[in-house]
Order: C-alpha cells, then structure tokens, then sequence
C-alpha cells in the first residue's frame, strides 16, 4: 500500500510500505478514505525528529471503511463506515472509566513515561504505524472506532477524529461562565473549530492570529479578530475590548512553535541539527518550547480566569511566570483531548444538514495522498491559504 513516511526535518515521502494485518484478537483494518494532516504533524515535520524513526507512517486522523475484524471485536464490522479517535484507548481501564481515555493504563507508553499510544506519533507515544495510508490496523478496535452513518461527504465526520473533541475539550476545560468571553490564540484549524464551538454555545469569542485567510474564516462565524501582526500589544488590545479586565478564560490552541519566541527557536533548530542521541535528551529536558502564546495567554486572561492549553508543548524544564500566574488566581488545565468523552456532544451536531460548527467550512486544500509533501509544506508555511489540508488515499 502506499503511505506518508517520514524521513528527516522537512522530508516525508509517499512510498509502498507492508499492508496491516490483524495481529491482536482486539484489532481491525481499515480502508482509509479520507486523513488530515494536523498541526502537531507539523512538530514532527519541523521539531520533533529526535523522537520519530526513519520510515515511519505519520498521520492520526483518518476515517474509512473496515475491512477486517479480530476475533474480539464486536462493536463493528466489515462494511461499516467509521471515524479512528487519534487515541488508542481500551474503554475497560481506570483511567478509561473515568472517562480520561488519553490516559488509558492498556495502551500507556510505559517506557517514556507518557499516557496512551497515539497513531502516527513517535517513539513517546507507542510508534504505532498512522493513518496517512490507504489502510490502516487499529488496535483496541473492540472500542476505539467511531461509528458514522452513510451518506454525507467524510468532511462531515472526519474531524471527529481529533479537531472537534480536541476543540470540544479546549472550550470544556475554559470554564467560561454564563455570558462570559474568551480569547483564542491561534486559529488555525483547532482555534477556529474552538471559536465555533465557544460562539455556538453563546460566549463572546475574540480570535488572535496573524495571518490574514485564518482571520477571515474566523469573522465568518461572528468572531471578533485581533491581527496579530499589526497589533503591538495583544493583551493591551483584549482588555480595552473588555472594560480593562481581560477575558475570563483564553484558550491556547498555538503551542511549541509560537511566533515570537527567537531564543526556543534557535534550540528547536539547534536540536534539528544534532544527531538523535544528544538531541532527544536535550528536548526531553530543557526548555525548548517557543512560549510566546502562552505568556501572551497569561496576561491576557483575567484575574481568577481560565487558560485552557490545546496546543501541544514538549519541553520538560519551560520558564513559567509563576509570580504573575499565582498573583492573577489563574487556573491553568490542558493535555491530550479524551475524544471519545466528548462524541456525544459532537455527533447530533455533524450530522445536522445545518452545519452549525462549519465542518464543510474548514479543509482548505484536499489532496490525493500522493501530493502528501505539497500539503505539508503549504500548511507549515501557511501559504497558498492553507488552513486545514485533507487527503484521499
């Protein structure tokens, strides 16, 4: 089958690599029809090679059509339409009783210290094989797959995969009250699906991004914008909007590559360049994320509010403002979203022929698998305006 590899900084490949088979009694296959890219892909494009093995199939959020099923899976069968959560959760641990299914006990990846596998996402997180591929194996598909009715277009229901409860748990974890306001940093596709979700459920919304497409996709759905690149002062121009408070919660939805951060830029590069061995240890524990979205983030909530942290960070020894977060009564929370938590929130909404979230409003580009490389480099560049690329295998 074919499939996107990865094969260095700014380097993936469509190539034929091994077809999946069935190797657990709990495993399914799948015929993708339709994957994303994502912007933590990009980490791995740009960042985070140190972590991530020459060859290895990228991609987490796919949805198809199965093809096989183990012995132990009775949930779904050959012919059914499906969506694959990005990640691989049992549905019968602890943590997956609690509902914290990005933490199952089954599937954490033990070895690095981090919570359950993810398709698609290097050596942290299980290498398991990903889903930018014409077929896909998915474990613990005794729970994980999503099913989905016939008819509509994938675009209806592929962002079920990570986008909406990824976007869906970033407005939950803001603790935004009643009538009350938040500001997203970040609009890309999981700040823009976080905008919706914040305006559809009646809160005032103000985006901040700097480039001009994702601000305009955001005003069409009644988003207050702020451009980031004409806007000295962010955190000044939020609180002239609010009666010089701040919002009660903001959402960072940019994450360790934030624009704005040149001293973490040059160790993100510096570590692109030393071989893995010196290089994993380096981002594992110094402070290599590029943090000027969440100070932004900081001072722009307000006193006793909320930031709700979506986008990923992977430093383990990051500079905090404690002082400022301790004198503001700041609540921080944040971490992988739980996405089957929240698909009963989701599903009644995607499968509205309204459309009240804009899924068919989001993928900007959609691209045969082999023009995977192009979609990556026009999303990192955020050319061509590009916001979210689709592929068909």
């Amino acid at each position: 089958m074919k499939a996107v590899t990865w094969h260095g900084k700014r380097d993936v490949r469509v190539e034929e690599v091994s077809d999946p088979a069935i190797k657990e009694p709990t495993d399914a296959i799948i015929k993708v029809t339709t994957t994303a890219i994502c912007g933590s892909d990009l980490h791995l494009y740009e960042v985070l090679g140190p972590f991530i093995a020459e060859g290895d199939i990228l991609g987490h959020e796919p949805m198809g059509i199965v093809e096989e099923v183990g012995a132990d899976v009775g949930q779904i069968k050959p012919g059914d339409r499906v969506v694959i959560p990005f990640n691989i959760s049992c549905g019968h641990c602890h943590m997956c009783g609690m509902k914290l299914f990005a933490q199952c006990e089954t599937t954490q990846v033990r070895d690095h210290g981090m919570g359950a596998a993810l398709f698609g996402y290097t050596k942290l997180y299980g290498e398991v094989p990903g889903g930018q591929a014409e077929y896909l194996r998915v474990p613990q598909a005794q729970f994980g797959p999503i099913k989905v009715p016939e008819g509509p277009p994938d675009e209806r229901f592929v962002y079920l995969s990570d986008v909406l409860p990824t976007s869906w748990q970033a407005v939950d974890y803001a603790d935004i009250p009643d009538g009350g306001s938040v500001t997203v940093f970040g609009l890309g596709p999981i700040g823009q699906m976080s905008a919706r979700i914040a305006k559809h459920l009646g809160y005032r919304v103000i985006g901040v991004d700097g480039v001009q497409e994702r601000l305009a996709m955001a005003r069409r759905y009644g988003v207050e914008v702020l451009d980031a690149s004409a806007t000295p002062d962010v955190a000044e121009a939020v609180r002239e909007l609010t009666g010089g408070r701040g919002t009660d919660s903001v959402i960072d939805a940019v994450g360790m590559e934030a624009h704005g951060s040149p001293v973490a830029k040059f160790t993100q590069t510096l570590a692109g360049l030393l071989p893995d061995a010196i290089a994993a240890p380096l981002m594992s524990h110094a402070g290599v994320d590029r943090l000027a979205a969440l100070y932004q983030s900081i001072d722009t909530v307000r006193r006793g509010g909320t930031i709700s942290i979506s986008g990923v960070y992977g430093g383990m020894a990051d500079p905090m403002p404690m002082l400022r977060i301790f004198d503001k009564g700041v609540t921080l929370r944040m971490g992988q979203a739980h996405v089957k938590r929240w698909i009963d929130d989701l599903m009644p909404l995607v499968t509205d022929d309204a459309d009240p979230l804009g899924v068919m409003d989001l993928a900007t580009h959609r691209l045969p698998l082999d023009q995977a490389p192009h979609g990556y480099e026009i999303f990192q560049k955020k050319r061509e305006g590009a916001v979210k690329v689709l592929l068909n295998p």
